[in-house]
């Protein structure tokens, strides 16, 4: 029996923040100073999963870390945040990953070690956890290099169980924009990449036609548009489904996790039986509101906030 909304299947690792209106980095052990610097919950994988229990989803994620600090600081904090964490390994032999956001506004650099996030397998993955779960959630394809070749397996199995799955390609450090990607559309109900991501896994320049090309191989494509909400394919092919952004528009702090916040929105509304245009509008809603803080998890909205800003009922 489904007793889990959604299992993540992610990189868990700390994000230190440090934001600057300029963000000038300088070499030749010239010393910068920035205006802000938090070390904050990381990982699109623990990201999103925090955002889904802060909807209200029952969430667990799945995930290896080291016996570190860093370790340390994210099972106690994606705890906190109501997402069981029994799934995430600590292996005495890894170190946890880490990942330096070096943010603007409007922009960002992403330097990120990876450590235990590309020595995540398909066989350290819960199958218990898999069989509770009504959906199975795959962040950062591209950097759990571990992880891929035994993920067919994984998301065959939780499709046979019942659930639906998903995956977040995230940005491809080897820019190759495929790694066995392509050959697992048929068992990914949801693809969610960005316009970028999107273009350079599908071969062409234009986001909507990537998100036809490549929902014409199985999955709802929902492209993320940044300002300019997104847009979505359905499963097979057929017309775009187009969200804007919410009117009602916020200070934007930061758009770290913000991609990540839009996934929990999405599967969340899916979940809930909503029309594709519907869930769009919602996850355009949740996207938004993380805007309001600097990290990832610190303006992820409750239910009643992303309903509210995306006039669902």
């Amino acid at each position: 029996m489904a007793d889990l909304d959604l299992l993540v299947l992610g990189d868990v690792n700390p994000d230190l923040v440090l934001a600057d209106a300029a963000m000038d980095v300088a070499f030749g052990q010239a010393e910068t100073l920035v205006d802000d610097a938090e070390l904050t919950i990381g990982g699109s994988g623990a990201i999103m999963a925090c955002g889904a229990a802060r909807l209200g989803l029952r969430t667990a994620l799945v995930g290896l870390v080291g016996p570190d600090q860093f370790g340390e600081f994210m099972l106690r904090a994606v705890a906190e945040r109501g997402v069981d964490v029994s799934g995430v390994a600590v292996d005495p032999e890894v170190r946890t990953g880490l990942t330096v956001v070096l943010a603007r506004p409007g922009d960002r650099a992403i330097l990120t070690f990876p450590g235990a996030i590309a020595l995540m397998t398909g066989a350290r993955v819960d199958a218990g956890l898999v069989a509770r779960a009504r959906h199975v959630h795959v962040s950062s394809y591209f950097l759990q290099t571990g992880l891929a070749p035994g993920l067919a397996e994984v998301l065959r199995t939780a499709r046979e169980g019942g659930a639906t799955t998903s995956v977040d390609p995230n940005w491809d450090p080897a820019e190759q924009w495929d790694g066995g990607l392509r050959e697992l559309l048929p068992l990914i109900d949801i693809l969610l990449p960005n316009a970028v991501e999107a273009c350079r896994i599908a071969g062409v320049g234009d986001a909507s036609a990537a998100a036809a090309a490549l929902a014409a191989a199985g999955p709802v494509v929902a492209v993320k548009l940044g300002p300019e909400g997104a847009v979505a394919a359905p499963a097979g092919g057929g017309e775009l489904v187009r969200a804007a952004p919410p009117q009602r528009l916020v200070d934007a702090v930061d758009a770290v996790g913000a991609g990540d916040a839009f996934d929990a929105g999405l599967i969340c509304a899916v979940l809930d039986g909503r029309p594709l245009g519907d869930a769009l509008a919602f996850a355009c809603a949740c996207g938004t509101l993380s805007l309001r803080a600097a990290g990832g998890t610190a303006a992820q909205a409750t239910l009643a906030e992303a309903r509210a800003v995306s006039r669902a009922p």
